[in-house]
C-alpha cells in the first residue's frame, strides 16, 4: 500500500524546498515518507528543470544589495529571471539577498567560467606549471596542472563556490533549486563588491 504523507509532512517539505504542494506530496510518496530522500529528489528535480530552461531569455529580475560590518562592506548584484511576476516574488527576493550575502562573505571574482578572461587562465596555468613537480611525465604533469587550475577556478567563480549558508551545495545548485521552484530561468548577470579602504 502506498505511503500517505500527512498535511504537516507536506507543509514541512514545502517550507524547506519551496516546491509545489503536489511535487512535495509525490516526492514523499515515492520516498515512502523518508524526508531527506524526498528533499533530495526535489533538489534533483529543480536541477533538471533548470537545465531545460537554460536557453530561455531572462531579462527581468532585481538588483539586490547587501551591506555588512557596519557599512564597511557592500555588494550589488544583478540577478535576472524571465518575468516581472517572479522578480517580485518573496522567494526570488530571498535568493538575490542570499547571493549578495555570499558575495560579501566569499569574494568571488567572476560569475562563471565564461567570464574569466583567457589571459587570466593562461597566466594562472603558467604559474601552476612553474610550481609543479618537474620529475613527472608530461601527460601526468598536464593532468596535475589542469586539476589545480580547476580547483583555482572553483575558488574564484561565484557559481562554483560552496554556498556560505550551506556548504553542501554550490551557489549554482542553489540557483538551480530556485529555478525548479519558480519555473523560470534565473541567471546572475554581474556583481560588484566594495570594501572600505580597498583599491
Amino acid at each position: 500500500m502506498a505511503y500517505k504523507p500527512s498535511a504537516e509532512e507536506v507543509t514541512n517539505l514545502r517550507t524547506a524546498t519551496g516546491a509545489g504542494v503536489m511535487d512535495c506530496r509525490n516526492a514523499l510518496v515515492r520516498a515512502g515518507g523518508d524526508y531527506e530522500a524526498a528533499k533530495k529528489e526535489l533538489d534533483e528535480l529543480g536541477q533538471a528543470r533548470a537545465a531545460k530552461k537554460s536557453e530561455r531569455v531572462a531579462k527581468e529580475g532585481l538588483v539586490g544589495q547587501y551591506i555588512h560590518a557596519g557599512g564597511k562592506i557592500g555588494v550589488l548584484v544583478e540577478v535576472n529571471c524571465e518575468t516581472d511576476f517572479v522578480a517580485r516574488s518573496a522567494k526570488f527576493g530571498e535568493l538575490v539577498k542570499d547571493v549578495a550575502m555570499h558575495i560579501a562573505a566569499m569574494s568571488p571574482q567572476y560569475v562563471n567560467r565564461a567570464d574569466v578572461p583567457e589571459d587570466v587562465v593562461s597566466a594562472q596555468r603558467d604559474e601552476l606549471r612553474k610550481s609543479a613537480p618537474q620529475d613527472k611525465k608530461p601527460e601526468v604533469l598536464e593532468r596535475i596542472i589542469e586539476g589545480k587550475l580547476n580547483k583555482w577556478l572553483e575558488e574564484h567563480l561565484l557559481l562554483d563556490q560552496p554556498f556560505v549558508k550551506n556548504d553542501e551545495q554550490t551557489v549554482g545548485e542553489l540557483i538551480g533549486s530556485a529555478v525548479g521552484v519558480l519555473g523560470e530561468k534565473i541567471a546572475v548577470r554581474r556583481f560588484a563588491k566594495f570594501a572600505l579602504g580597498e583599491g
